[in-house]
């Protein structure tokens, strides 16, 4: 008899439109997106606009924050290592993860294990990747040791070299995003059309053309997935340099990040951290409005079709 009750409660509880269901379904994920995440950015842009130091502060002094973060030469340096470690990041894990991701289109035997074996330091935190790269690349042993048993008498000192520190740790985080980059352009390599294939064997055409002037340029959607993940990578990096470098030699392989949380849990400046996080979230969104924006065309184009 209690369960017969419940036919009543669709008078109580109306019936809820099938479009809004999915709406409601990511209403919890949108709270969390603008409370936690557009709530600490618009506090962070506050904090920087003020003369907080240890602990926040009210006290409005406009932009002497980021005057002061600009003419701080840690930070400037740590805006060029950004540039170049994001540059050598980039091109070097694209084009090492579309090599992989063509390499297996061939239908090459081990198929299943070699995508696990090439995606698997992808799953590795960077902290990891860092302590065993650090190891790898420290003058004596690693690299250097296992040349040397072989008779090769080589001094690799990268690590503890100012002018190649930040080299170790692109080495280092490309080896671990390969294989995602791999993962995602495979995926667009199997969604090719086989007739393209057959066309260009028909014609005489070598494989390598086919993939430079035919297929990847099909695969836009997946490079600009691609594209977007490592240049959040490259904003973000943190743990990679701090497992492997600590910033060193000196501050030779200093990066944004670590100048924001040195600043904020060492130095105990909050408005200058505050400052560089904000500069350090511009980029991301220079990249992001874009790609969402060609993603809402691309799907009002279609819908309109």
């Amino acid at each position: 008899m209690p369960f017969a009750r419940l036919r009543f409660l669709p008078r109580f509880f109306p019936r809820i439109p099938p479009r809004i269901s999915p709406q409601m379904a990511l209403l919890p994920m949108a709270l969390v997106a603008i409370v936690g995440y557009l709530g600490a950015a618009l506090w962070t842009l506050r904090i920087s606009l003020t003369s907080s130091r240890t602990f926040p502060s009210g006290h409005f002094i406009g932009l002497a924050q980021y005057q002061r973060l600009f003419d701080n030469e840690r930070w400037l340096l740590s805006l060029h290592n950004l540039a170049v470690y994001g540059l050598l990041f980039v091109a070097a894990t694209l084009v090492l993860g579309c090599l992989l991701a063509v390499f297996i289109d061939q239908q090459v035997m081990g198929e299943g294990l070699l995508r696990t074996i090439f995606l698997y330091p992808y799953a590795m935190s960077f902290i990891a990747t860092g302590v065993v790269w650090q190891w790898l690349l420290t003058p004596g042993d690693g690299i250097e040791a296992a040349l040397r048993a072989l008779g090769w008498n080589v001094h690799f000192d990268w690590i503890v070299s100012q002018d190649m520190a930040i080299h170790c740790v692109v080495i280092a985080t490309v080896w671990q995003a390969a294989g995602l980059v791999m993962a995602l352009v495979l995926a667009g390599l199997r969604g090719v059309d086989p007739e393209i294939w057959k066309a260009a064997r028909l014609d005489g055409i070598p494989a390598w053309r086919v993939y430079l002037q035919i297929v990847l340029p099909m695969l836009w959607p997946s490079f600009a997935t691609v594209l977007l993940l490592l240049a959040t990578a490259v904003a973000k990096l943190f743990d990679a340099v701090v497992a492997m470098t600590q910033g060193g030699p000196g501050i030779a392989s200093e990066v944004p990040a670590k100048f924001i949380m040195d600043h904020l849990f060492l130095r105990s400046n909050v408005g200058l951290a505050s400052a560089g996080a904000v500069v350090l979230l511009l980029p991301v969104l220079a990249l992001l409005a874009p790609y969402a924006y060609a993603r809402s065309y691309a799907q009002r184009h279609r819908e309109a079709a």
